[in-house]
């Protein structure tokens, strides 16, 4: 293997005159080259990356982030990094140790290095660009460079690193086609030697490549296919609760319809029968009178039927009738009887004064229905955590408070992102019918707390 013989010059020793004029030109040339280069990669790279930019911000403005604002901009910062080290390590090793001519070692690595920081804008021409230095290389190096040609070690990985950009930044397809392309060229170069090196210079490097390209290719698209298929199933998995939080609430709306209409088909069928029987019941009454309650009883009756129609679609076919009483706050006691015997000690505090009270009959219903789901959840939830249910009338607003302390065993935080039950949104939707609204949250030391208010003056 040649070496230059100015590299092994004694440290201190003067330079010749004529050399060092040969150097500073030289140098002269290489700053002049490297402005063009400069130049061609501000238009090839950095123009698409502003464009890139613009674009980007454009898109957080409409949508919102949807991750870190300079995430974008980790692979040029990884990419440019070891595109500059592999330059380094490039152009130093082609001088020095396999007498490449320095402005041939810079414009070949410079090409190299820049061609895997253009993958990320356009792949086709920073294949090329990749393939015309690599094959520079090849015709720069000497005949006695030994078992390290067509390629140099670093060029080689400089190749195999392209070829697995190239997978990581486009299509299966482009990639292989890549890797072929990259195999027939190394290939056609030592087919076209014209200095007719043995088969020991290149049988070495090319087996060599042929496997870690391989095996680099292989393992980014195993990679992206693994991380896709992650992708499908956080999305799969996010339509599924999507879905089924919309469900939850359709058929919450379905049940509070049921109930509403039970109270409204009551409140009815007393109109339709005052109405009906007010010619029996009142003397005296003149003609337009009796006239007008027979149109409001007509009325009533035409109300009913279309509450019939309506919960005949809303109804489930193989549901079974519901024949329980309606619930108001009158049963709160055997609520709390029923969580004593389910291992969950309950206190409550006000509900005989509530229930002296005159509630309309929907606020007392949607009540009931609120403590029943928080002390089924505290079941669920924190098993034998002590719970405090507290029921307060506060100017016109019914108020309810159950909070409960940190279960000892906790099954299942209350608000946990990977679940879509009935219960928060079920106790949500019965509030805002009746034009209350429920608050929920996690206290300090571990437990949940829930209040709700709701209107009991000026809503009919």
């Amino acid at each position: 293997m040649a070496a230059r013989s100015g590299w092994n010059q004694e440290p201190g020793s003067p330079v010749p005159a004529g050399r060092g004029q040969a150097m500073l030109l030289f140098l002269q040339r290489l700053v002049v080259r490297l402005r063009r280069t400069a130049g061609l990669l501000d238009r090839l790279l950095l123009s698409p990356l502003r464009e890139r930019v613009r674009t980007r911000r454009g898109q957080d403005g409409d949508h919102g982030p949807d991750r870190p604002a300079l995430s974008w901009l980790l692979p040029w910062l990884a990419t440019g990094l070891f595109a500059v080290v592999l330059l380094a390590l490039n152009v130093g090793l082609a001088a020095a140790e396999f007498d490449v001519p320095p402005l041939v070692a810079v414009t070949a690595g410079i090409g190299q290095s820049a061609a895997l920081i253009l993958i990320l804008v356009r792949p086709a021409e920073a294949t090329a660009l990749q393939f015309l230095a690599v094959t520079v290389f090849a015709i720069a190096l000497p005949a006695d460079s030994g078992s390290t040609w067509p390629l140099t070690v670093t060029g080689m990985f400089t190749l195999v690193a392209h070829v697995g950009l190239v997978a990581a930044r486009t299509s299966r397809r482009a990639a292989l086609m890549t890797w072929w392309a990259s195999a027939l060229l190394l290939a056609l170069v030592v087919q076209m030697d014209s200095r007719s090196r043995p088969v020991s210079d290149w049988l070495t490097i090319m087996i060599v490549y042929a496997a870690l390209s391989a095996l680099v290719l292989g393992a980014v698209l195993a990679a992206r296919r693994w991380r896709e298929i992650r992708q499908e199933l956080a999305a799969a998995r996010h339509d599924v609760e999507v879905e089924q939080r919309q469900r939850a609430v359709a058929e919450e709306r379905t049940r509070i319809a049921r109930e509403l209409h039970d109270v409204v088909a009551h409140s009815m069928s007393v109109i339709h029968m005052q109405a009906t029987s007010a010619s029996y019941r009142l003397d005296h009454l003149d003609p337009e009178t009796q006239a007008e309650f027979a149109r409001i009883a007509a009325g009533a009756r035409s109300t009913m039927r279309e509450l019939r129609h309506v919960l005949a679609m809303l109804r489930d076919e193989g549901a079974e009738a519901e024949l329980a009483p309606v619930p108001d706050l009158a049963r709160l006691r055997e609520l709390v009887d029923s969580a004593g015997r389910a291992g969950v000690p309950v206190e409550m505090h006000g509900a005989e004064a509530v229930q002296a009270a005159v509630l309309p009959e929907a606020v007392a219903r949607a009540a009931y229905r609120i403590v029943q789901e928080s002390l089924s959840n505290v079941i669920r939830h924190a098993p034998g955590a002590r719970t405090t249910v507290r029921v307060d009338l506060e100017d016109s607003d019914l108020v309810l408070s159950i909070v409960n302390d940190a279960g000892a065993h906790p099954d299942q935080p209350m608000e946990s992102s990977g679940r879509a039950g009935l219960g928060l949104p079920g106790m949500r939707e019965r509030a805002r019918l009746v034009g209350g609204s429920v608050e929920t949250g996690t206290l300090d030391d571990g437990g949940y707390r829930v209040v709700a208010r709701l209107p009991i003056g000026g809503h009919e």
